[in-house]
């Protein structure tokens, strides 16, 4: 039976996409060799530095985040090369499965899940590595899993009041244009993005943001590399060009988002998302339930998560709220599979989209005979005023 009303895509990510950029996407397909293709190809090179934050090299691959994982490690390690990973979530993790089978030495230290990665135990690691034997630190900026910020540049401090020359790689796939991010203030080596998160774009595209040390580490890195291979792709990319088919139309669309965001001004986006992630976990604690992220200040402004009392089935939960209204909520994910919900709030979104989210998801705790308080879209919308 068709459901009236629309659908509400309250996951962190993909993120709605706005009818701006379906429309440019819409656009018909142009020559990619041919000349009017090297101003798209410009264009989204350049723009996409203003949103990293970057004088450097920005390279676009049409892939996944996971390619772009991929891509940061390939270029600049070899085999056997020891890396140093802090477990903030689920994502982390992957990461450090992904250089596990490249046949990187992946090192993590253990978190709790509950917050992002801690520079004072970085630091302390990276002391005892006496030989400099670890070759790169990678930090997932913003947890997709749990809703937790990691202090990028106290990482960068840490970094260096131990004084070792490792490579700092940081994953913000979901961070990127929703959440403050300087790739050059911050002495990020290598960035590592996606597209359908706070870009607002569909699925398909990946970025590389690298400092001129990566670069310097790409011509001595012994891990094999064809696709990802950024050699490849400096000499075209001056001219606007790919050494391969780009993602042409997401290319059109990619443009058009970093117009959106200019419009509005990274710093009012910024501040959105942060008002957007007070009120949802204003929200969480109204209805008795508990946000996962406990560090106080790590919280994230992409995503909430939150855990349910026990013996309730988070997922029994989000189906009940799809069921009735038409709501899509985030599952958990390894760790906190079944005892924890997300709610993104990222992209193209505002506060009257925000309250109508929180008021789903509390209808949805009544019908699925969640234990809970009233009054979480009171809490919430007297936060936003």
């Amino acid at each position: 039976m068709r459901k009236a009303g629309r659908h509400f895509l309250q996951i962190p990510g993909p993120s709605a996409v706005p009818d701006r950029i379906l429309s440019a996407i819409g656009q018909q397909t142009i020559d990619h060799r041919g000349p009017d293709f090297a101003k798209v190809g410009l264009r989204a090179l350049n723009g996409l530095k203003t949103i990293f934050k970057t004088e450097e090299n920005v390279f676009i691959y049409p892939a996944s985040g996971t390619g772009a994982w991929e891509a940061a490690l390939v270029n600049t390690l070899s085999p056997g090369d020891r890396v140093l990973m802090f477990e903030t979530g689920h994502f982390a993790t992957l990461w450090k499965k992904l250089a596990e089978k490249l046949g990187l030495q992946a090192e993590f230290i253990e978190g709790d899940w509950r917050g992002g990665a801690d520079p004072e135990k970085i630091e302390a690691y990276l002391a005892e590595d006496k030989e400099h034997q670890i070759k790169a630190v990678c930090v997932v900026h913003n947890e997709t899993s749990t809703g937790s910020v990691s202090p990028i540049a106290e990482v960068r401090k840490a970094i260096d009041r131990a004084n070792h020359p490792a490579l700092f790689m940081v994953d913000t796939i979901s961070g990127l244009a929703s959440l403050d991010y300087r790739h050059d203030e911050w002495g990020v080596d290598v960035t590592v993005s996606g597209s359908q998160k706070g870009l607002m774009l569909p699925p398909g595209l990946s970025f590389n943001a690298a400092s001129a040390k990566a670069l310097a580490a790409n011509k001595t890195a012994k891990l094999q590399r064809s696709y990802w291979d950024w050699a490849e792709m400096v000499g075209p990319n001056k001219n606007g060009y790919f050494p391969y088919t780009p993602a042409t139309n997401l290319l059109y669309g990619l443009n058009e988002a970093v117009d959106m965001l200019h419009e509005e001004g990274l710093d009012n986006v910024f501040a959105r998302h942060a008002r957007h992630g007070a009120a949802a976990r204003a929200a969480v604690r109204a209805w008795g339930l508990e946000v996962l992220c406990a560090t106080q200040g790590q919280e994230s402004g992409v995503l909430t998560a939150v855990k349910l009392p026990e013996g309730h089935s988070a997922d029994a939960f989000r189906a009940t709220t799809l069921e009735h209204y038409d709501i899509s909520l985030g599952n958990g994910l390894s760790k906190v599979a079944e005892k924890v919900f997300r709610i993104g709030h990222l992209g193209d979104f505002n506060d009257l989209m925000l309250v109508a989210t929180l008021a789903g998801v509390e209808m949805g705790l009544k019908q699925a005979n969640v234990p809970h308080e009233t009054g979480g879209v009171q809490a919430a919308m007297a936060q936003l005023s």
